[in-house]
């Protein structure tokens, strides 16, 4: 399984400023956002949830059962998040939850001027050329997901911003708001250009450039080739990268690679050696140190997982 990126543990209530057992509320307000932290300590199904503004779940402790609208229902666990639109209706079920195995969550709302305001900015200053532009919006089909370690760690951030008492705290969490609507937006924006370029790869050059990784995955693959592929010089490109999707096209690179990995150590034919070279990988000990900071365990361990 690969390595997910938790929440930081939060204090739970204290058992005599419990008001109910079943989605327990406290509520810490700033300018622009309000975090919400809920506990359940009992068994309770189809309970209804929902706010005025866009919000931004993560999971912290338990297990919850999540229905949303025209969706099929999903488990929901630590390290994962859910974005749910102004007024979206939440149904949760809390299958597993009990005075010594509660659950505990974050919802962080939104104001939705302050969304339009980051979405606009994004849209003026960080945009492909004309021919290829690009519109940056929330894509609410794409609304669960595993939490990144950016993602992660600009949450903890804002939970610890909203519980100081500090009297600038509203700017802090103005400049972490943004960054974590930016990286979610970063994230969204990659699967959307991943699923377009299999299908059309000269519709921009972000797509031409997934493209042309995704079919030479198993060579190596030269920075300056795909500068040349971009019509962009190496620092351009490196900038340019980023600021489409939040990680640099080495990351990306190495990332693709290890899912290909993985498919491959399913087949017995290939040792941990070859799968590595399949790869793009030219030393097998760099090949498992990337695997298993990515995943968690050893490329061999995987393996052998995989057989049983």
């Amino acid at each position: 399984m690969p390595v997910k990126n938790y929440v930081d543990h939060i204090d739970f209530t204290h058992p005599r400023c419990l008001q109910q057992l079943v989605e327990n509320r406290r509520i810490y307000n700033l300018k622009n956002c309000e975090l919400n932290i809920f506990e359940s300590y009992q068994q309770a199904y189809k309970v209804p949830l929902s706010f005025g503004d866009f919000v931004i779940t993560s999971m912290i402790r338990g297990k919850k059962v999540m229905h949303l609208p025209d969706r099929p229902a999903f488990e929901y666990y630590p390290g994962e998040s859910v974005i749910v639109p102004a007024n979206g209706a939440m149904i949760i079920d809390f299958p597993e939850a009990t005075p010594d195995n509660p659950t505990q969550c974050i919802a962080l709302t939104v104001d939705d001027m302050y969304i339009r305001n980051t979405l606009q900015y994004l849209n003026d200053h960080y945009n492909s050329e004309p021919t290829e532009k690009n519109e940056w919006r929330l894509q609410f089909h794409k609304y669960h997901f595993e939490n990144d370690e950016n993602i992660t760690d600009v949450i903890n951030k804002l939970v610890r911003i909203c519980h100081s008492a500090d009297l600038s705290k509203d700017i802090y969490a103005d400049l972490n708001m943004k960054e974590l609507l930016i990286r979610i937006l970063q994230s969204q924006h990659l699967q959307v250009i991943e699923e377009e370029s299999a299908v059309d790869s000269n519709n921009s050059r972000l797509h031409f450039v997934l493209h042309y990784i995704h079919e030479h995955l198993t060579e190596k693959i030269a920075v300056d080739t795909l500068c040349k592929k971009a019509y962009l010089s190496r620092n351009i490109f490196f900038k340019w990268f980023k600021e489409q999707f939040g990680i640099t096209p080495l990351e990306y690179i190495n990332r693709e690679r290890i899912k290909l990995a993985k498919q491959l150590l399913a087949d017995n034919r290939y040792t941990v050696s070859q799968v590595g070279m399949q790869c793009g990988f030219n030393d097998t000990n760099y090949f498992v140190r990337l695997f298993k900071n990515t995943e968690g365990i050893t490329p061999g361990a995987y393996q052998l997982i995989c057989r049983k």
